[in-house]
Parts: structure tokens; C-alpha cells; sequence
């Protein structure tokens, strides 16, 4: 279905804007969650005994980490804010093209979040050197899921017309 030409969904422009957002909400509440969890843990890092012992470097990532993280949640939030503030405004396309971007920024942010998180906590458990490898290796990760992997599928589909995504549309192999 993916495949499948716009005309073949028989869809107005509004019943697409409103797949749409139901769409990138979906794919929000999947990310939000993972971004509430993280915010807690680095919450609660600050109150622990052995906090104050962390050197100035080390509180450096986690004040960076806990803001990242900060900053992807409110991102990943902001659609919905968005959408209460304009609901009824008759502009759901343009809700649904900000909120895809708000996404794909809160993705890189979480990235990044993410990377500063296990920098901090591989850093204090096995030293800076494996808390960088270790930083280096979530991060590459992340991009490389999060980025080559969907450019690559994109860059791979058949060209609308072809002969084989035109088989492929109708479910021939």
C-alpha cells in the first residue's frame, strides 16, 4: 500500500492532512516515550549520593545531556500544541508539514541527547576514553538508523512509471 499512487487512496486533500497527522502522532507517541524516560533518569541523576564527585567535565555532559533531552521532548510535544492553538483554523496541512519538521528536528536532538547520556554514564563507570568510543558508537547508530538507513530505502524505491514499482503497485513480483 505503500506504493500506491495518491488518486488510488481516493482521498481529499483534508482526509490526507488528517492520515497524515494521525500518522506523525503515532510515530510521536513511540519517540515521546523514550524521550520521558531518559528526562526522568537524568532528573534523578543529580540527587544521587555519588553525584557531587563527578568532575567538572562529567556535569558538563549531564547539564548538556538533561537540556537535549529537555529540548527533543518539547519537540516532540510541540505538534500537539501546535495543533490545540490552530484546531479549527482550517490549516491542517500546514499543521502536519510543521509537526513533520518539529519531528525530524526532535530526532536529531534525541540523537544527540542520547549520545551525551551514554558519554556521561560510560565516562563514570569505565573512563573517558570508552565513555567517548562508547559516545561515537550511539551516535553513529542513531544516524545511521535514524538517517542513512531511511535516504538509503528512499534513494532505492522504484521511479513512479517504472515498469517494476508499477508491478509491485499491483502486488506482481
Amino acid at each position: 500500500m505503500d506504493h500506491v499512487p495518491r488518486a488510488a487512496r481516493h482521498e481529499t486533500p483534508l482526509e490526507r492532512a488528517d492520515r497524515n497527522f494521525a500518522e506523525l502522532l503515532q510515530e510521536l507517541r513511540v519517540t515521546q516515550t523514550g524521550v520521558q524516560i531518559l528526562f526522568a533518569f537524568l532528573l534523578t541523576l543529580a540527587f544521587l549520593p555519588r553525584f557531587p564527585r563527578l568532575d567538572e567535565w562529567q556535569r558538563g555532559t549531564y547539564v548538556t545531556a538533561l537540556l537535549l533531552s529537555m529540548l527533543a521532548a518539547a519537540l516532540f510535544t510541540a505538534p500537539a500544541a501546535l495543533h490545540r492553538a490552530l484546531f479549527r483554523k482550517h490549516v491542517k496541512r500546514r499543521i502536519v508539514d510543521v509537526s513533520s519538521r518539529l519531528a525530524s528536528a526532535g530526532l536529531v536532538v534525541l540523537a544527540l541527547a542520547f549520545t551525551a547520556s551514554v558519554l556521561l554514564v560510560v565516562d563514570v563507570v569505565l573512563g573517558r576514553g570508552a565513555g567517548i568510543a562508547a559516545a561515537a558508537g550511539t551516535f553513529a547508530v542513531c544516524a545511521g538508523l535514524w538517517g542513512v538507513l531511511p535516504r538509503w530505502m528512499a534513494h532505492s524505491l522504484p521511479k513512479a512509471g517504472s515498469g517494476t514499482g508499477a508491478r509491485e503497485r499491483r502486488g506482481v513480483r
